[in-house]
Order: C-alpha cells, then structure tokens, then sequence
C-alpha cells in the first residue's frame, strides 16, 4: 500500500472521530424527516396488520384452521375478518396522505423559509 492510500484510509477514519457542525442543509434534512417518519411509520404499520388481518380471514376460508380452533363453521366469520381486513387495507394510504398534509402544513413555512434561505446564499 503507497503513502497516498494510507493518508486516504487515515483521513476517512478520523473524519469519523471529528465533530460534525451543523448546517443548515442538515436542519432542513431533519425537518423534512420530521415530516415523512410518522406518516410512514404509520402507514408500513398500520398496512401490515391489516394484511394479516385480512389473511387470516382468508386462512379461516380457505383452510381448516377453523375446525382446529373449535370453529364449526369458518366460512362466515373468515369472510367478516376477510372484509375488514380489506377496508382497513384500503383505507391505509388515504389516512397516510391525511397524516403526511396535516405535518406539511405544520412544518410547511419554517421548511419553505430554510430553503429560500439555503438557495439564495
């Protein structure tokens, strides 16, 4: 390994012991995660369950896991959680978008302004 490659890996190592300044670049990065995290959080959340909701209706249907659950007859009560499971995964997206415009709003003009502020430096 030559002089320039171990300078390289040396500055690359100690970069990462440096503090870090904060730049106004960084600020906007975190309000813009501020914004999207609890939209996505909620909307990977949320969906997720309710795919597992709907497929267990659909296991209750298809399957006979009913009878192993003491369940006589499964076909009703697996097309109900089937359903349910099925409007909540359709109403998923729309209560992500509710939840992502009402943080934009909240956040919308300190963003604008940080970023007017960065672009006409």
């Amino acid at each position: 390994m030559n002089k320039n490659d171990q300078q390289f890996i040396a500055q690359k190592i100690r970069t990462q012991y440096m503090e870090k300044e904060s730049t106004e670049l960084d600020e906007l990065r975190e309000l813009d995660a501020k914004v999207k995290r609890p939209a996505n959080v909620f909307g990977y959340t949320f969906g997720s369950i309710s795919a597992v909701i709907m497929g267990a209706g659909m296991s209750l249907v298809m399957t006979d896991i009913g009878a192993t659950v003491g369940i006589a007859s499964a076909l009703i009560p697996g097309i109900v959680i089937g359903v349910v499971g099925l409007g909540m995964t359709l109403l998923t997206y729309p209560l992500y978008k509710k939840i992502l415009n009402s943080r934009k709003n909240k956040y919308g003009t300190e963003i604008i302004k940080l970023s007017d502020k960065i672009m006409n430096k």
